[in-house]
């Protein structure tokens, strides 16, 4: 059983950078892929991006290639997005999730655990 805490939302200007947090509980945190997705009002979840156990392997959405970064800190049980350059397009509902599985996970079915959610706003 892991259990997700997200923090670090808000309301922004475009152009701020923000930075999210995921507190994992569980003494098996290593073993998972930590990602981030997003869901705006009427749309689907949508991948943001993706981190393997080790952080050998990160992947992200095309949308925020270049803008947002995935890292972790497998000591203290912490999954961080910070995000650069934001659109107004960034924002949504903001989740940490947990996957275990051999190739890198991009849709939500491949992710067992969910956070709560923390909402980003980018105002123009």
């Amino acid at each position: 059983q892991v259990q997700l805490v997200e923090s670090g939302g808000g309301v922004v200007q475009a152009g701020d950078s923000l930075r999210l947090s995921c507190a994992a509980s569980g003494r098996t945190f290593i073993a998972y892929f930590m990602g981030w997705f997003r869901q705006a009002p009427g749309k689907e979840r949508e991948f943001v991006g993706t981190i393997s156990g080790s952080g050998s392997r990160i992947s992200y959405a095309d949308s925020v290639k270049g803008r947002f970064t995935i890292s972790r800190d497998n000591a203290k049980n912490t999954v961080t997005l910070q995000m650069t350059s934001l659109k107004p397009e960034d924002t949504a509902v903001y989740y940490c999730a947990a996957a275990q599985t051999v190739s890198i996970p991009t849709t939500p079915s491949q992710y067992t655990y969910w956070g709560q959610g923390t909402q980003v706003t980018v105002s123009s």
